[in-house]
């Protein structure tokens, strides 16, 4: 696999983490490099780590993951994305709403959102891939995305109300989950 390839790689599967910095940016009171750096970082290991598992651990492994991976992650984009919609429309909104920042939270999400590379990390074990090379491409596509995401997100959220930021962010983590959901439904069913 050409390096060329390896950057579009990388591109498709960073499109899932800039939709949830997209999301966290717009949540933001301040803009902050340093939460910029954090989402990027989470979001850019997960994203180089899981194809080496992928690569790594083998048909068996992957095979038994890969079969409930994708309800699990829509399971909780779900959750979260409700939690946000929720918290913004809550009319007593006395309470701060989800704190996408805190390092569970984006654990989590960095795990929802890194599943298909661990399907590409599989795919990348039958292949002539310098699985070094591509965990780099990867892992550095995704931060840089995920910090455009974050950055974006808190553009947009400055020129519109607070509350319809949030319900905008909840929507795109339902949608992200949504789609992995659809797409390896999808696949299950054509092959």
């Amino acid at each position: 696999m050409s390096i060329l390839e390896l950057i579009f790689l990388s591109i498709a599967l960073a499109m899932d983490c800039f939709a949830v910095s997209f999301s966290a940016g717009g949540l933001q009171k301040e803009l902050r490099l340093r939460h910029a750096l954090i989402i990027g970082s989470f979001f850019g290991l997960f994203q180089g780590f899981m194809p080496l598992i992928g690569y790594f651990g083998g048909q068996a492994v992957v095979s038994y993951i890969e079969r409930f991976a994708h309800w699990i992650a829509f399971g909780i984009l779900l959750i979260i994305g409700l939690k946000m919609m929720f918290e913004a429309l809550r009319p007593e909104k006395g309470g701060k709403g989800i704190n996408i920042m805190k390092p569970t939270t984006l654990l989590v999400l960095s795990i929802a959102t890194s599943i298909d590379a661990l399907a590409v990390g599989f795919s990348f074990s039958m292949l002539d891939v310098r699985i070094w090379i591509a965990v780099l491409i990867i892992g550095f596509g995704s931060f840089l995305f995920s910090i455009g995401g974050f950055y974006m997100g808190k553009f947009l959220s400055q020129r519109i109300k607070p509350t319809y930021a949030e319900v905008l962010g909840g929507l795109i983590l339902i949608g992200i989950g949504v789609k992995i959901l659809i797409e390896h439904l999808n696949y299950s069913i054509h092959f």
